[in-house]
C-alpha cells in the first residue's frame, strides 16, 4: 500500500527520489521521506502528508547532489500518521536506513528479541525492527548483504523492502509485495514499487520474483533466499507512453483517466481474437468456473455474471477474493478461476490465486499490469490495455474489464464480430457522454447533492453492479454515504431509510423500465428526490441524465455519468479527487 523509490547513478537523488514519490502518492500519502548518503553518512528527510504539497527548498539534505539514495511514500498500517513513524527509518548506530511496504507479522518477537539485546526504537512501526535487525547481525562479523540476508530470513509476513547502508551499497527484497527493478543509462539503477516511479528515466524493467534479493553496489545481482543463488531475470520493456502517467493539463488524473476511457474501449476493439478464443476453449473445458475479485473489479464480475447467464446460457460462480480461500475445498484439477485485478498485486487476488492453484486448478487472470505478480502466477492472462491509471478510484480500468469480459461472452455466443462493432461504436458514443456539455449538465446535479448526507442506488438485472459501482464511486471521493441496492429488496427493509428529500438514483434500460420504474414510484410515495439515468425520461423522476441504451453494454455507458457526478461532488465539497483520505489505489495488504 505504500510506495518505495531507490536511485543509483550519475544523478541527484533526492530529486530523483522525489520525482519518483511524487508520481506514487496513489500508493500512500499519509507521510514520505529520503534518505541519502555520502558513502560515509546517511541524511534523512521525511515529513507527514504528501510530498508534492511539503517538499521545497526549505526542506534540504545537506548532501544533495549524492547520487544513491532511498525514499518512500506512506499508508500507515503499523503505528499513526507521524514524523517518528514515516519512512526512512534508522538504525539504532545511524549508519543503516530502510523503506518498507507491507507487513512484518512476527514483528512484536523481533522487537522483544532486539530489546533485551539494548536496541531501543523511536517509533511504532513494525519497520524499525528491519534496520536495527541488520545492525545486530552486522555487530556478529557479517557485512552489509549477509547481515541483510539473514534479517530477511527471521522475518515472517508480506513486504518489499529496501535498505541503504552508509557506504552506498543498497539491498531490495520482494516478498509477496510488489517490486520491480530499472535498468537506466550509465548504469543507473531504479528500484520502485511501480514502474511508473522511473517511467521518464527508463522503460527497462526486471520484475523481481519471489524472495528476490537486489544487492546494488558497482552494479547489481539478483540473489533468491529461496534458491540460495544469484539468478538470472529477463529484461521487460514496458510500453507506455511516460506522458500518460502525466496530468497534462488537467487539473486532476480523475478526470484526464475518465476522458481517456473512449480511446481504451477501442484498444479492446482491436484486441487479437485468438486470445479471447483461447480463454473461452478453457471455459468450455472447466468443470467449474469461478470468477474473483475485490472492489470495483468485483463489480466488473457481477456484471458478467448475467452476461454469461444471458448470452452463454452457463453458470459462473462469483466470489470476494478475500473470501475465496474459505471456498477452496471444492475445487478440483478441472476448476477454473479468472482473476480479475487492475494492479496485479491486490493481495487478497494472489491468495485467492494461491488457494486455487494449491487445488490444482487453472487460472487465468485479467489485469493491466505487465509483469505483475498475478499475471506471473497465472497461467494465462489477458491485459487490460488501459495505460497507466494513476488516480486512487478506478476508472478506465473498470470500463476495459467490462468490455473484455463482454468480449469472451460474445465469442462464447458466436458474435465476437458484432462484439467488437458495439464496442468501437460505444466508443463513439463515450466521446459524447464525456463532452464538456455533458459534464457541465451533470455539474448542476451535484450542486444540488453536494450538503447531501445520503444517497440511495437502485437497479435492477445490469444495472444492480452498475448501481453498486456507482455508489463506491460516490462515496470514495465525496464521502458522502452511497448505498445500492437491488429493486427487489427495496421493500425487504430498506425501503426505511427513505425521508422527505433523500436522493434515489434509478438506472433503466429498455429491459428493466417497468419494475424499476415501480420502485422509483415507491421511494417517491416517501418523499425522495428522485434522479433517473437511461434511455427515457419520466414524469417520476426530478432530474433526468439520459444515456442511449446499449443493451449488455448497458454497464459501460451508465457509469461513466456516475463516475462524473463523483468527481464533481469531490470538488465541490473540497475532496481530493486522486487521492482520498484513507485509500491507496494498490492493496497489497491482506
Amino acid at each position: 500500500m505504500c510506495g518505495i523509490v531507490a536511485y543509483k547513478g550519475d544523478k541527484d537523488a533526492s530529486k530523483v527520489i522525489r520525482d519518483g514519490l511524487k508520481t506514487l502518492e496513489y500508493r500512500g500519502y499519509d507521510s514520505w521521506g529520503i534518505a541519502t548518503t555520502d558513502d560515509s553518512v546517511i541524511d534523512v528527510i521525511k515529513n507527514i502528508g504528501k510530498v508534492s504539497e511539503t517538499y521545497d527548498s526549505n526542506l534540504k539534505i545537506s548532501n544533495n547532489g549524492s547520487n544513491k539514495g532511498i525514499g518512500h511514500t506512506r499508508w500507515a498500517t503499523h503505528g499513526g500518521v507521524t514524523k517518528e513513524n514515516a519512512h526512512p527509518h534508522l538504525s539504532q548506530n545511524g549508519k543503516i536506513a530502510v523503506v518498507h511496504n507491507g507487513i512484518i507479522e512476527n514483528f512484536q518477537e523481533q522487537r522483544t528479541f532486539l530489546k533485551k539485546q539494548n536496541f531501543s526504537f523511536l517509533s511504532d512501526t513494525d519497520t524499525e525492527t528491519i534496520p536495527n535487525t541488520i545492525e545486530y547481525h552486522m555487530g556478529r562479523g557479517y557485512d552489509f548483504v549477509e547481515a541483510a540476508k539473514r534479517s530477511f530470513e527471521h522475518m515472517d509476513g508480506q513486504y518489499a523492502v529496501v535498505a541503504l547502508n552508509h557506504d552506498g551499497k543498497i539491498v531490495a527484497i520482494r516478498r509477496e509485495a510488489p517490486l520491480v527493478l530499472g535498468i537506466g543509462l550509465n548504469n543507473e539503477i531504479f528500484i520502485a514499487s511501480d514502474v511508473t516511479a522511473f517511467l521518464e528515466h527508463t522503460k527497462n524493467v526486471i520484475f523481481l520474483e519471489e524472495n528476490d534479493m537486489v544487492i546494488v553496489d558497482g552494479s547489481f545481482e539478483i540473489f533468491n533466499l529461496y534458491e540460495n543463488c544469484v539468478v538470472e531475470r529477463p529484461i521487460s520493456r514496458i510500453d507506455w507512453d511516460n506522458e500518460a502517467a502525466k496530468k497534462g493539463d488537467f487539473d486532476h488524473f480523475f478526470m484526464k483517466e475518465i476522458l481517456e476511457q473512449a480511446d481504451v474501449i477501442n484498444r479492446i476493439a482491436n484486441i487479437e481474437q485468438s486470445i479471447i478464443t483461447d480463454t473461452v476453449f478453457d471455459i468450455k473445458a472447466a468443470k467449474g468456473v469461478y470468477i474473483v475479485a475485490c472492489g470495483t473489479a468485483a463489480y466488473a464480475c457481477m456484471s458478467g455474471l448475467y452476461l454469461f447467464s444471458k448470452l452463454a446460457k452457463m453458470h459462473i460462480n462469483f466470489c470476494v477474493a478475500s473470501e475465496f480461500e474459505h471456498f477452496k475445498h471444492f475445487l478440483t484439477e478441472d476448476s477454473l478461476i479468472i482473476a480479475i485485478s487492475q494492479s496485479g498485486e491486490t493481495a487478497d487476488t494472489l491468495s485467492a490465486i494461491r488457494a486455487a492453484k494449491s487445488k490444482g486448478s487453472k487460472v487465468i487472470s485479467i489485469t493491466n499490469m505487465v509483469g505483475s505478480s498475478i499475471m506471473r502466477e497465472s497461467d494465462k492472462s489477458i491485459l487490460q490495455k488501459a495505460g497507466p491509471e494513476i488516480c486512487v478510484l478506478s476508472t478506465k480500468s473498470y470500463t476495459s474489464q467490462l468490455a473484455i469480459i463482454a468480449l469472451i461472452v460474445y465469442e462464447m455466443d458466436g458474435h465476437f464480430d458484432e462484439g467488437i462493432a458495439s464496442l468501437r461504436e460505444l466508443s463513439r458514443y463515450i466521446y459524447y457522454l464525456t463532452s464538456k456539455n455533458s459534464r457541465d449538465f451533470i455539474k448542476s446535479l451535484s450542486e444540488k447533492l453536494k450538503d447531501v448526507e445520503h444517497i440511495y442506488l437502485l437497479g435492477r438485472n445490469l444495472q444492480y453492479p452498475t448501481a453498486l459501482e456507482a455508489a463506491l464511486k460516490i462515496k470514495e471521493v465525496s464521502y458522502i454515504h452511497a448505498e445500492a441496492y437491488a429493486g427487489g429488496e427495496l421493500k425487504h427493509g430498506n425501503i426505511a431509510l427513505i425521508s422527505e428529500g433523500t436522493p434515489c438514483i434509478i438506472f433503466t434500460s429498455d429491459q428493466t423500465e417497468k419494475a424499476i420504474l415501480s420502485n422509483a414510484m415507491e421511494v417517491k410515495a416517501r418523499g425522495a428526490f428522485v434522479i433517473g439515468l437511461g434511455p427515457k425520461d419520466n414524469e417520476i423522476f426530478d432530474f433526468f441524465i439520459k444515456v442511449r441504451d446499449a443493451g449488455d453494454l448497458n454497464p459501460i455507458v451508465q457509469i461513466i455519468p456516475m463516475q462524473i457526478l463523483a468527481y464533481q461532488l469531490a470538488l465541490l465539497r473540497n475532496c481530493d479527487p486522486d487521492k482520498p483520505r484513507n485509500l491507496a489505489k494498490s492493496v497489497t495488504v491482506k
